[in-house]
């Protein structure tokens, strides 16, 4: 399983295209990168929800293993860049947070995106922020059943369980400790939406009422997504 690092950015300034181009530069000449997806703000509707606003930017970046992250956000690794007022003075003075999760991905139907090479698709980012009273009890359900149903939603391309790990990092943002994270991708906000408006949907939120108990916010965000540097 590889490792992602988790990078959302709050109460920033709009992020320009000369901003996103300096970023997408640092991303590809990371070293042991495996992949790095630039979420920005995007706009769905889902039938049972209606959370707070979106992140200004999200990245998620994806290494092999948990030495590999460690490195490039450690006092010398290629990261430290983001956080200087010289080179992305947005990001050093955003309300930033970091967390480092392992990747589960499950498989779903049709997996390829049907967009233009270099588009941006759609993606909903989920987080589970306090703590299940049975971690192992959630776990073993979230991961066992809930994740049958998000799998079939109609047009769903790519379906990721992260769950939580130990971490070592010399960023500055504070650290989170989210016991889950989730994310579905589609082709568009429209097709996100109609899969929000499907029948899985209800499913979905039949089962939520099975969950283990669980305490904290639960947090849905609907975002563009690039892929900067492929798997």
């Amino acid at each position: 399983m590889s490792v992602c690092l988790f990078l959302t950015f709050r109460s920033c300034t709009a992020i320009s295209a000369n901003d996103l181009s300096a970023l997408d530069r640092l991303l590809r000449a990371m070293p042991k990168l495996e992949k790095a997806l630039v979420h920005t703000a995007a706009d769905a509707d889902d039938p049972y929800l209606k959370d707070e606003s979106p992140p200004a930017l999200a990245l998620q970046l994806y290494f092999p293993d948990l030495a590999d992250l460690e490195a490039a956000a450690s006092h010398s690794g290629p990261l430290k860049a983001l956080a200087s007022s010289a080179e992305f003075p947005i990001l050093a003075a955003a309300d930033g947070v970091q967390q480092a999760m392992l990747v589960r991905a499950f498989a779903v139907p049709d997996p390829k995106l049907q967009i233009a090479p270099g588009a941006a698709y759609c993606t909903y980012l989920v987080s589970y922020e306090g703590e299940a009273e049975d971690f192992n009890a959630w776990l073993d359900h979230y991961l066992e059943k809930h994740t049958v149903h998000m799998a079939h939603f109609p047009g769903i391309r790519e379906l990721e369980v992260y769950t939580r790990l130990d971490w070592v990092s010399q960023l500055p943002w504070p650290r989170v400790n989210f016991m889950q994270r989730n994310k579905v991708a589609f082709d568009s906000p429209k097709a996100l939406t109609d899969a929000l408006h499907s029948p899985v949907r209800h499913e979905m939120r039949a089962d939520f009422k099975t969950f283990p108990p669980f305490t904290g916010p639960t947090n849905h965000f609907a975002m563009a997504t690039r892929v900067v540097r492929p798997a």
